[in-house]
């Protein structure tokens, strides 16, 4: 029975690969398209463009596996029905229960594989993503342009002449405080400073100056500061647990996404029975209809899942698991272990 094991795992791992790998490539040019379209709001390199794709590997992995699964499933099956290998075990002695009981191990396994994927990697990865582009964003802000007009550093506007690594030359800064204060600011030099996740323009030798109604006042500095105060204050990071318990989402909409997350991820486990009930098959008097089979279980399966996550609740996640296993028992019952 071991060698038994062996050789329909080792058909299943061939066929599995064979499937997942394009389906892999296939999402993972979704996802590259979703990166690139964050270049007309931020500006990346093809090496970040490889590490925000690395952010996403868990989630391509998450979407890709049970479908890979299931479509390997019915192809190992059917390929084992038409080639009389099954018929030649069921000659032997081997029930077909105990045939597929390999197959169910690792549908066990891709189960618990999903799970840790969605509760464990994804959380981690989205954080690391929305980190990623949050200091992004901030850089942006802080892009200053020489010669152009209309440039922002916090609340004041900025113009600077020319730069040379990363100092500024012949600076000017206008600020308006209210209605009837105006500032200005013009220096020979400045550079941008960062401390933690305070941001702040230091200039070196220039004159101040600050316009009301009534009157002009005129300052000359060796140097100065001007703090961005409209900057966050980063992406802050949680803890797994506080990621799924203090979300800042609504409750209810978090738990929709854990039944939908738990749900997929028992879908390797509970399409065994569904998927061999159609595709264990006697070649002589059966036809293949493994694509059919393939699409509608995904198909029935993803429905239930999208609707727990619209509507979805612990009872309903729990009676959706019963009846499909029931369901798949019985079609696998009356199907071929009544007769195999």
């Amino acid at each position: 029975m071991v060698n038994v094991r062996g050789y329909i795992s080792s058909n299943f791992t061939k066929s599995f690969l064979t499937i997942f790998l394009p389906f892999y490539l296939i999402i993972s040019l979704v996802f590259f398209v979703r990166i690139s379209s964050l270049t007309s709001k931020i500006q990346i390199n093809f090496a970040e463009l490889l590490l925000l794709y690395s952010y996403s590997i868990p989630e391509i992995i998450f979407y890709t596996i049970p479908l890979s699964f299931i479509a390997a499933l019915a192809n190992v099956l059917i390929n084992l029905s038409q080639g009389n290998e099954l018929i030649a075990l069921y000659a032997l002695g081997l029930k077909s229960k105990k045939i597929l009981s390999s197959l169910l191990l690792l549908g066990l396994l891709f189960s618990f594989l999903l799970a840790g994927i969605s509760f464990l990697a994804m959380p981690l990865s989205k954080q690391f993503y929305k980190a990623f582009k949050e200091e992004k964003r901030s850089e942006a802000k802080l892009n200053i342009v020489p010669g152009e007009l209309g440039q922002k550093f916090g609340n004041y506007y900025m113009y600077v002449k020319e730069k040379t690594d990363k100092t500024f030359h012949d600076i000017v800064i206008y600020n308006r405080t209210n209605k009837a204060d105006e500032q200005f600011f013009s220096s020979q030099r400045g550079q941008i400073n960062h401390n933690e996740n305070v941001t702040s323009l230091l200039l070196h030798k220039g004159y101040g100056y600050t316009y009301t109604k009534t009157k002009l006042q005129q300052a000359e500095y060796e140097t100065a500061e001007i703090f961005d105060r409209s900057q966050s204050q980063g992406f802050q990071f949680q803890s797994i647990a506080s990621y799924w318990s203090e979300g800042k989402e609504s409750r209810e909409k978090v738990m929709h996404r854990i039944l939908f997350y738990i749900f997929i991820s028992l879908i390797p486990f509970l399409s065994v029975y569904l998927v061999a009930s159609f595709t264990m098959i006697n070649p002589r008097y059966q036809q293949n209809r493994s694509f059919l089979v393939i699409f509608i279980t995904t198909l029935f399966f993803y429905i239930i899942a999208s609707s727990l996550e619209k509507w979805g609740t612990p009872l309903l996640l729990i009676l959706s698991i019963m009846i499909i296993t029931i369901l798949g028992q019985w079609l696998f019952k009356k199907r071929v272990a009544k007769y195999f």
